[in-house]
């Protein structure tokens, strides 16, 4: 029965991770969206500002300096947006470097949140027919092993200390 059970472990839990590598290449699609959406409200920005003769950080600093809340809220949006648009370009950079078990390494060193929150809400599983999916498959199925083997060897123990106790 215990074999049964580590072997069902096993495969759930290599099917899990099996995902990572889709969930990832998901992910990488959404950043490039994410990166092209900021890039162009960030260019907007520049624009307005070029039209009234500021420079951006001239019209950020106004926008902050302004006795209007919302005026300092959208000054504050401008400046957590280029600081984003530059994370995230960085992680996008080091996506297109890494090789295809690297990049799940990237991904959970330095995730976006709230990208990460959108494509879980849209991911849909695929088959794992990489060298990354089988590679994370394979992990996860060690993983579920290793777990069991935790698990039997503790209920064991239990068991020999009850009949020495007895």
């Amino acid at each position: 029965m215990a074999r049964i059970l580590m072997l069902m472990v096993m495969l759930l839990s290599g099917t899990a991770t099996s995902q990572l590598p889709e969930f990832s290449q998901q992910y990488r699609q959404r950043l490039g969206g994410a990166i092209d959406a900021l890039e162009e409200i960030l260019a907007d920005f520049r624009r307005d500002a070029a039209e009234h003769g500021l420079s951006p950080v001239e019209a950020i600093a106004r926008q902050k300096a302004s006795g209007d809340p919302f005026i300092r809220s959208r000054g504050e949006s401008m400046v957590e947006a280029e600081i984003r648009l530059s994370r995230l370009k960085l992680q996008q950079e080091e996506l297109l470097t890494a090789g295809p078990v690297q990049r799940m390494m990237v991904f959970a060193r330095g995730f976006d949140p709230q990208l990460a929150r959108a494509t879980a809400e849209d991911y849909e599983p695929a088959v794992p027919v990489t060298v990354s999916g089988f590679v994370s498959a394979g992990a996860g199925a060690l993983a579920g092993f290793a777990i069991m083997r935790l698990l039997i060897g503790i209920a064991r123990l239990g068991r020999r200390r009850r009949r020495i106790d007895a």
